[in-house]
């Protein structure tokens, strides 16, 4: 079954850190770049991260230096490590990838900052 499972969220404090995980099953993900998106209430989906199946990087302003995407191919399964959250990081968190065929979409998990 080709899917895109993510897992790690919850509730964490300001300045507190979790860790995402994002388990793909069914497809080759070594060969895919991979991404990390985010939905915040009340608006649109945007780019978190993104990392090529080479392993380069890349961050929205809004979380560099605070967050780190990274990937292990062997276990097909991609990270979002998040350190120094504020609330305006409290987002349903989403994997994403574009196979042959088409856009690839987790379930989300939600991430809440809170005090």
């Amino acid at each position: 079954q080709v899917q895109l499972v993510e897992s790690g969220g919850g509730l964490v404090q300001p300045g507190g850190s979790l860790t995402l995980s994002c388990a793909a099953s069914g497809i080759p993900f070594s060969l895919y770049a991979m991404n990390w998106f985010r939905q915040r209430p009340g608006k649109r989906r945007t780019l978190v991260a993104a990392i090529t199946k080479g392993g380069r990087t890349t961050y929205g302003d809004s979380v560099k230096g605070r967050f780190t995407i990274s990937r292990d191919n062997a276990e097909s399964r991609l990270y979002l490590q998040m350190n120094n959250l504020t609330p305006e990081d409290t987002a349903v968190y989403y994997c994403h990838t574009v196979p042959p065929g088409g856009e690839l979409w987790g379930q989300g998990t939600q991430v809440t900052v809170s005090s």
